[in-house]
């Protein structure tokens, strides 16, 4: 728990005095309270107890080994999903600052444990090198991701911070809760901290908080076992079968029809927007570019995830909309590209 204190000082004699009010007290009669210097994040905040929605997860050092454990990025869709990610979203220019030349397109490089958005200049000037700065870039890109897909997984908006109590949640959902260390598991619990001493009296086995949680998990409904020994299936959303001699093909003028599937349009729907990133309204299909004529509709496989406002913004003036954010068809491309990589079309 963080919090923001009132601190007295007197000059002359060198004294700080902190004044943490009654809500605060109690932490420091529990034990011992570290006092760091505010975050650049916090500077605009009141003084006394941070709310949990306003404290950033991403620099809490007891969620570090949650935020990088495996289990946890396969389930954010591994690292195909994060280089796609730092191409949508990592800011849009090299993360490696020590350059002096940067080549204008971009790419990613994977390293231990993630990726790093790269320029061309750079990924060739880096490629194979494992330094620690690299490495806690790498990092940070993790954790910033699995932060904003379970954002973008529990449908919140993204210019607010995730509470803990919301990411336990998301780990519940994708089944990564044995990931969450016990102090975190406790936090989120509302339990107290452990003692680091006790009499003999006083000790009493007790429940482990991350398998109060695990429990709590167990008991939604499960997936389909899978066999034993075998790694577990990442069933596919929707199964594109392939069929080169269909009857149509063998006909000199067939007639074609239109490829449905609302599963994948379902999947579509919580993907972010690709032009702002927040959560999309029913899916765009394409329109113009030989599609969405007079009482005609764009295939299911072409549609594109769009807020409210930007499908609307689309359908007002596709010509301004496509100079603005990019064309139609480069949005479908990357959607695509997506659900194949994460496994939603197979």
């Amino acid at each position: 728990m963080r919090a923001l204190l009132k601190p007295v000082i007197a000059k002359e004699l060198g004294v700080v005095l902190l004044k943490p009010g009654s809500e605060l007290m109690p932490m420091f009669i529990s034990g011992r309270v570290l006092v760091e210097s505010q975050p650049a994040s916090m500077s605009s905040f009141e003084t006394g107890r941070v709310p949990d929605l306003r404290q950033p997860l991403a620099v809490d050092p007891a969620l570090r080994p949650f935020f990088l454990h495996q289990k946890v990025i396969t389930a954010a869709g591994g690292l195909a999903g994060l280089e796609y990610w730092l191409l949508r979203h990592g800011g849009g220019a090299c993360q490696y600052q020590l350059s002096d030349y940067h080549y204008h397109e971009l790419t990613t490089m994977r390293h231990e444990p993630g990726a790093i958005l790269l320029c061309g200049h750079c990924d060739n000037r880096l490629r194979e090198q494992y330094t620690e700065r690299l490495a806690e870039l790498a990092r940070q890109n993790v954790i910033d991701w699995v932060l904003d897909i379970a954002r973008v997984a529990l449908a919140l908006d993204k210019t607010r911070e995730l509470s803990l109590a919301e990411l336990c949640w998301w780990a519940v959902r994708t089944g990564v809760t044995d990931a969450l260390p016990e102090s975190v598991a406790r936090d989120a619990l509302r339990l107290p901290a452990e003692k680091q001493t006790y009499r003999e009296s006083e000790i009493v086995p007790s429940v482990p908080a991350s398998s109060i949680i695990a429990d709590k998990a167990r008991a939604l409904p499960a997936a389909p076992a899978t066999p034993a020994g075998a790694p577990p299936a990442i069933k596919p959303v929707v199964g594109v079968l392939v069929d080169p001699e269909s009857p149509q093909t063998l006909m000199k003028r067939p007639k074609r029809t239109r490829w449905e599937n609302a599963k994948y349009l379902a999947w579509v729907k919580t993907q972010p927007c690709e032009c702002c990133g927040r959560p999309s309204d029913d899916p765009h299909h394409l329109i113009g570019w030989g599609q969405g004529g007079m009482a005609t509709k764009a295939h299911d496989s072409l549609v594109i995830p769009l807020c409210r406002q930007h499908h609307t913004e689309l359908h007002n003036d596709p010509v301004k909309f496509e100079r603005k954010h990019g064309t139609q068809p480069e949005m479908i491309i990357r959607v695509l590209d997506r659900a194949f990589a994460l496994g939603v079309l197979a």
